[in-house]
């Protein structure tokens, strides 16, 4: 099989990323190659998948968090590039932050690191419609509120949600499907930022839902009345 330089360095990134993911499945911390290879990996596959750049962003934005890499990575860790291959083309992607806060070092320093195991979310299920003309994917990451106006749901109930799904995968709806999806919550922070526009900020703030709702509602969501 005749392989470009660029499927090669492809194969090279999904190789690392899967031993990575192994390591990290047996409870060790990641270093900064391994981290870089399971996120580069992801916003590949998520673009793949017919992610938009923004979409792909916020993947990789949302895959580690510094609690899943030896102490000091987020600090060495500043940005990432990845060149994906999108439905247009291949395109750069700049991805800042991509492990979180960076750890503060020094005398006196706590550690962010949980010391108990990680609580079960808790998840829902939404009944989703897709009433366009063309399908519509949705990536793992995605704050679902904020899916394609076309998509019919109560999008009340998906207010800092997202789909409890593989990282970097998707759920497809054809013209005019109906399918059932579980929803987890946005952990950590639960800032979002980058999206559809119609949340900039944090999820918890006084009043965030109803003005994400009237602005949903000014731009044609779906569901925005259920």
């Amino acid at each position: 099989m005749q392989l470009t330089p660029r499927e090669l360095d492809r194969l090279l990134v999904f190789q690392a990323a899967e031993l990575a993911r192994s390591r990290l499945a047996r409870g060790l911390l990641l270093n900064a190659p391994e981290a870089i290879a399971v996120i580069a990996d992801a916003v590949c596959e998520a673009a793949r998948d017919g992610a938009t750049h923004a979409e792909a962003v916020a993947i990789g934005r949302a895959t580690l968090g510094s609690h899943q890499v030896l102490p000091g990575t987020a600090s060495l860790v500043q940005h990432i590039e990845v060149e994906a291959l999108f439905s247009d083309g291949t395109r750069l992607l700049v991805i800042s932050g991509p492990l979180g806060p960076a750890e503060v070092a020094g005398p006196g320093a706590v550690s962010t690191r949980p010391t108990q195991p990680l609580a079960v979310p808790e998840t829902s299920t939404l009944v989703v419609t897709n009433r366009a003309a063309v399908p519509i994917a949705v990536t793992s990451h995605w704050h679902f509120f904020e899916a394609n106006r076309q998509l019919d749901f109560e999008r009340a109930a998906a207010w800092g949600r997202r789909l409890m799904v593989p990282t970097g995968s998707t759920v497809r709806w054809e013209p005019g499907q109906t399918q059932t999806v579980t929803l987890r919550p946005f952990a950590g922070r639960r800032i979002v930022y980058g999206f559809a526009g119609l949340v900039n900020g944090p999820l918890d703030a006084h009043e965030a839902l109803p003005a994400a709702l009237a602005l949903a509602r000014e731009r044609g969501y779906l569901g925005v009345d259920a």
